[in-house]
């Protein structure tokens, strides 16, 4: 979505192969294709009610979803923010099939 690369044009190579990686496993995570928004200006994935978000920074993404915080022990080396958002950094490695596992909890 042209949006959300014009959004993402801030940010450095890394922070943006990383969101890439992440955007394509939510997709590859759940049957039916997410509405794919800038919502309260941040990257977001919709189907129906339920969302996942993803918010970059210059050395991590926080990803928000709601069923994150269901697999914290799975994710013991990475850190969670107060409000439950899993954050990585770009020297960790992208917990893909956790990851798969939340997305598909979040919006299946």
């Amino acid at each position: 979505m042209k949006e959300i690369e014009e959004y993402m044009e801030k940010f450095p190579a890394e922070i943006i192969n990383m969101f890439n990686q992440i955007r394509q496993i939510i997709f590859d995570s759940i049957a039916c294709e997410p509405e794919e928004v800038l919502w309260a200006k941040l990257p977001s994935y919709c189907v129906g009610k339920s969302f996942v978000r993803l918010i970059p920074f210059k050395d991590h993404i926080n990803i928000e979803a709601n069923a994150a915080v269901f697999h914290k022990e799975e994710l013991a080396g990475y850190k969670f923010t107060p409000k439950g958002m899993l954050q990585i950094y770009l020297r960790q490695e992208i917990p893909s099939e956790i990851l798969k596992q939340i997305f598909a909890e979040t919006l299946g």
